[in-house]
């Protein structure tokens, strides 16, 4: 399973997909709920989009037993595909992660 993320001040939006690329949920979740969501999840491949807050929650993902990958804007744009949300930036970093 692999995961991407958008992160917003209070507000992330989360997409989640199986081995064949089956959307397997898209959630929006408060920062109080990030945590507790994740330590439900299997280890899994999370790609994060590059921001200031993005290395604090690449550690707290790691040491949850989660493999995270940072992944630069230029990375990202090219798979956005429809207007421009986080629910379509999350999914287009799930797809980035897989391609980088």
């Amino acid at each position: 399973m692999r995961s991407g993320w958008r992160n917003r001040s209070s507000v992330f939006q989360v997409h989640c997909v199986d081995a064949e690329g089956k959307v397997l949920l898209r959630r929006q979740l408060r920062r109080r709920y990030v945590l507790a969501f994740f330590q439900k999840l299997p280890p899994c491949l999370v790609g994060i989009e590059g921001c200031a807050s993005s290395h604090h929650w690449s550690r707290e993902l790691q040491a949850l037993g989660h493999t995270v990958r940072l992944m630069p804007p230029a990375y990202v744009k090219p798979y956005v595909k429809r207007h421009k949300n986080d629910a379509t930036d999350a999914e287009a970093i799930c797809e980035a992660v897989k391609a980088h």
